[in-house]
């Protein structure tokens, strides 16, 4: 099968497409022909060799795709069977022909979606729920903060939170990207390269401070965090691209007996990603089968330009996914 290879860690130049061999699904586990795969920023962390693939994964870049299934392992629960359309999430594998993915980890093709965007959905909606919601630390009607509402996650967070009767607002880096994020129905989207944003989202919030800020900057933004979030608010990490160390007054946190959290997603087990994905099944998926919650597609690239790719990304114009066709 064709897969994309990287010979040594660097920039988007390594990613070159090879021949390599087929795999084969394990216990539990199907063989699924890619139609799609989803870009994240993981990827080109490990492209450049600063995010190696969880011990077992496959060490090709990807970790969401969607397609067909080709080839069931023993013990494959009977839902699933040879030629159904689904979407999965995957520890690595993704930018090849065919790729295995655990099958408790693989959601069906939702009515209202196509193959290739529905490959768009799994990474961020397992991390939206995973952060704000299996953990039940937003609620209906509280006001949450997404940092960097135009990437993936941030167009997610934004339909999902509405979606659950919560008020959004988001920062963004231009003011078309702004207008993109009250399109999807954030209330406010402040331009962080244009105005302050953390006066905006005190105005928004009456003075009080928001409830919850899903964070994907770390670093500076730390205090600024502390000083916005309300009394009993969480702060969630999830990505570090200011820089993962902070300094905190402790007594501020101390004062609002705030929540400062964070996680990761992809060395989560496959018994926990499975629970994420049976909760998503039965409470986000028919909103995405209705079309009440959609993947947002930024541009599409075929497979031998993964390279392309990677560099539209590391660009940062980009608004929701970016997508490798097979």
């Amino acid at each position: 099968m064709r897969a994309i290879h990287i010979e040594h860690d660097g920039g988007p130049e390594v990613l070159t497409v090879a021949e390599i061999a087929t795999p084969k699904p394990g216990a539990g586990e199907v063989l699924i022909k890619v139609a799609a795969a989803g870009l994240n920023r993981a990827d080109l962390l490990q492209r450049e060799g600063h995010y190696p693939p969880p011990p077992g994964a496959s060490p090709i870049l990807g970790m969401e795709v969607s397609g067909h299934i080709a080839e069931t392992g023993s013990d494959v629960n009977a839902r699933w069977k040879v030629g159904d359309a689904v979407c999965a999430l995957i520890p690595g594998g993704g930018y090849a022909e065919y790729c295995v993915a655990n099958a408790g980890c693989c959601l069906p093709l939702p009515a209202s979606v196509s193959l290739t965007d529905v490959a768009a959905l799994p990474e961020a909606v397992f991390t939206v729920w995973a952060n704000l919601f299996a953990t039940n630390y937003l609620q209906s009607g509280e006001r949450l903060l997404v940092q960097g509402g135009t990437s993936g996650i941030g167009t997610m967070a934004i339909q999902m939170a509405k979606s659950f009767g919560a008020l959004v607002a988001t920062t963004a880096g231009s003011q078309q990207k702004c207008d993109f994020c009250l399109s999807l129905g954030a209330e406010r989207a402040f331009n962080y390269r244009e105005e302050d944003w953390l006066a905006g989202a005190l105005d928004w919030s009456s003075r009080r401070g928001v409830d919850v800020i899903l964070d994907m900057v770390g670093g500076d933004y730390f205090p600024k965090h502390i000083q916005l979030l309300a009394p009993l608010g969480r702060l969630v990490h999830i990505a570090t691209s200011h820089g993962a160390e902070v300094t905190v007054d402790l007594r501020a946190i101390m004062m609002k007996r705030l929540i400062v959290t964070g996680s990761t997603l992809r060395s989560r087990s496959v018994n926990e990603k499975t629970a994420l994905c049976d909760q998503i099944a039965e409470k986000v998926w028919p909103l995405v089968d209705s079309g009440q919650i959609r993947p947002i597609v930024d541009s599409t690239f075929p497979l031998e330009n993964a390279a392309e790719a990677h560099m539209r990304m590391q660009g940062g114009g980009h608004i929701g996914k970016i997508m490798l066709l097979l």
